[in-house]
């Protein structure tokens, strides 16, 4: 298991070492850079996107603009650049979600490992365990007690089936043997929207989205992170601390992509950029305040250990497939 995990995570980030040199016919970049984001705004790939694709933009004197392209837990988007010209000018700002979706589709359009070179990884996401205040519980351990005395009772809301946020929760399900009921949405608006009205009595949320409504009393944080606390948040303890729950680990990452086959001088250039970009304060400073805990890992292979332990989480997200569609 552990070596099919490494041989995966080592297939992944080195290719885009040993791709073909197309050399381009003019020098890069030389026109618009789009950043897709398959997923909504005000999510962490969309505010990683934003963030560094202006920095991009002012550095090289060269238009950048993000397109979200949302749905099917991010496949819509991923597709469209795995198909793209490998030319430096499409581009995909993701999360986890592109290697978990290999497990959890019977089917997706394309190949995490073989359809894109990986130029950086980006940040760190924890999400948080929020309810809404009708709900009579304080802390996690609360939470678990009244879950189990009320089973298939309490609602919980995700931005869709295989989202992090649906698959954390079933994890959360798994550890600590309560019956609670998937409420699936197109995107986290309308699933927050329905929290923050009652409609859904639970849900894990990124820190960044959760924090606003939390600090104006519309939603109660149980905990934030899953192994470890989210430094925006120290006095909310993690999942590990609140409940003993330690093999939850509820973190997000966050990494930047193009089409395979571009030109290895193109991603070097674009993983030099954005690893000198994710150094200076000026750039993570508004990061960290959204809850975004910086990578800036140097060398491309550094990443191969978020995808091993992506590679063994997929294992656990077998038996989740199965509820996803009973959900």
């Amino acid at each position: 298991m552990v070596r099919a995990a490494l041989l995966i995570a080592i297939a992944m980030f080195p290719a885009a070492m040993v791709a073909p040199q197309l050399r381009a016919q003019e020098p890069y970049p030389s026109r618009t850079i789009r950043l897709i984001v398959p997923f909504t705004p005000g999510t962490g790939a969309d505010i990683l996107a934003r963030t560094l694709g202006q920095k991009i933009g002012e550095d090289w004197k060269a238009s950048v603009i993000v397109e979200n392209r949302p749905g099917a837990s991010g496949n819509i988007g991923t597709e469209a650049v795995a198909k793209a010209v490998p030319d430096g000018y499409t581009l995909l700002t993701t999360a986890n979600t592109i290697v978990l979706n290999r497990t959890l589709f019977k089917t997706i359009p394309y190949d995490p490992v073989k359809d894109f070179a990986p130029i950086a990884p980006l940040a760190v996401g924890r999400l948080a365990l929020v309810t809404h205040p009708s709900l009579p519980v304080k802390s996690v351990s609360e939470f678990i007690a009244y879950a189990k005395a009320n089973p298939g009772k309490v609602f919980y809301g995700s931005p869709g089936n295989g989202t992090p946020h649906h698959l954390a929760m079933e994890v959360f399900k798994s550890a600590t043997g309560i019956n609670v009921v998937h409420v699936p949405y197109k995107g986290t608006a309308g699933a927050v929207q329905d929290l923050l009205g009652g409609q859904i009595n639970v849900m894990f949320l990124p820190v960044h989205v959760a924090l606003a409504q939390v600090e104006a009393g519309k939603l109660t944080m149980l905990a934030a992170g899953g192994t470890q606390r989210a430094t925006a948040t120290p006095n909310v303890p993690s999942l590990a601390e609140a409940a003993g729950v330690r093999d939850v680990d509820t973190d997000i990452w966050y990494a930047l992509y193009a089409p395979a086959e571009t030109p290895r001088d193109i991603v070097a250039k674009l993983n030099a950029e954005v690893n000198g970009l994710l150094k200076d304060p000026a750039t993570i400073e508004p990061a960290l305040d959204l809850i975004l805990i910086s990578r800036h890992l140097e060398r491309i292979g550094d990443h191969a250990t978020n995808i091993a332990e992506d590679v063994i989480f997929m294992v656990l997200a077998k038996d989740v497939r199965h509820h996803a569609n009973e959900s």
